[in-house]
């Protein structure tokens, strides 16, 4: 059985053969991924050195593949790293909320929790289900008991009572503050 294998093996001689056979679609392979030229040079040499190193153990029927992958998975290792890398800018805006904006949105919250208690419960419990949980109509039909159509209105029903008590809650907000000096 291990003298299958080895047959199968690549042989230690074959490899310039292989690196001509395959290296330019490989290098192709690795541009098209990186869009960087010396960067595709890099994941080709470094996937002939892998492939040098398993020799042995690479079936010269899949050599093809097993050489992409590994120009795939050198990409995708280069990608991770690079992704937690970011370019350092002295201009850059911190885009967190202020504590102005936190404040607003905290009493935007209390407000809507407010208007959400005051909602029935079969409507609340629909739009809870639609916005919060993501269900589909026809699950949250089946849940509370009502067709699929009388689902819809109420989660409707529902968001609209919620928006007109946001845009109130914060009209008034507005105007309040543009009456301070």
């Amino acid at each position: 059985m291990a003298g299958v294998a080895k047959d199968k093996a690549l042989p230690l001689l074959d490899l310039g053969e292989i690196y001509r056979i395959h290296a330019h679609d490989l290098k192709r392979f690795a541009l098209y991924l990186s869009g960087d030229s010396m960067l595709a040079d890099d994941f080709v040499a470094d996937a002939f050195v892998r492939a040098w190193t398993v020799r042995d153990r690479i079936e010269s029927a899949t050599v093809r593949g097993y050489l992409f992958a590994i120009v795939r998975n050198l990409y995708l290792k280069h990608r991770r790293g690079r992704s937690r890398e970011a370019p350092l800018d002295s201009q850059t805006i911190d885009i967190r909320p202020g504590p102005e904006d936190h404040a607003r949105g905290q009493s935007e919250l209390g407000i809507v929790l407010a208007a959400m208690a005051r909602l029935p419960e079969i409507d609340r419990a629909a739009v809870l289900m639609r916005a919060d949980e993501g269900l589909p109509y026809e699950e949250i039909a089946v849940a509370l008991g009502i067709s699929t159509v009388a689902a819809k209105v109420k989660v409707h029903r529902a968001r609209l009572k919620l928006a007109e008590t946001l845009h109130s809650a914060t009209s008034a907000y507005a105007g309040s503050k543009e009456q301070k000096p």
